[in-house]
């Protein structure tokens, strides 16, 4: 089981920007597919971006333009990038990393936005 540890995160106003990160302890990290997703309560998580491990992106259409997803393999670490938020943003966000076809999942971290 890979363990992911999350950081980054915290209260901004609409049109702000905030950055997170994951670290996973693996030492076969570059062979791992990525992704973020967040979630509000009463709702299913939500797949926002992911990072193949060629490094192929994708994102969900509310945040195409604003985030952007990457990674580095020599610290084991995917990012998220955040710009332009909005309040509808707010949720927990986790990250999952998808490696021998086994999910692993961060503790999650709260994203508020608000004025």
């Amino acid at each position: 089981q890979v363990q992911l540890v999350e950081s980054g995160g915290g209260l901004v106003q609409p049109g702000g920007s905030l950055g997170l990160s994951c670290t996973a302890s693996t030492n076969i990290f570059k062979f791992s597919n990525l992704a973020w997703y967040r979630q509000t309560p009463g709702t299913g998580r939500e797949l926002v971006a992911t990072i193949n491990s060629g490094g192929s992106t994708n994102y969900a259409d509310s945040v195409k333009g604003r985030f952007t997803i990457s990674r580095d393999n020599a610290k084991n670490t995917v990012y998220l990038q955040m710009n332009s938020l909005k309040p509808e943003d707010t949720a927990v966000y986790y990250c999952n990393c998808r490696l021998l076809a086994r999910d692993s999942w961060g503790q999650g971290t709260q994203v508020t936005v608000s004025p």
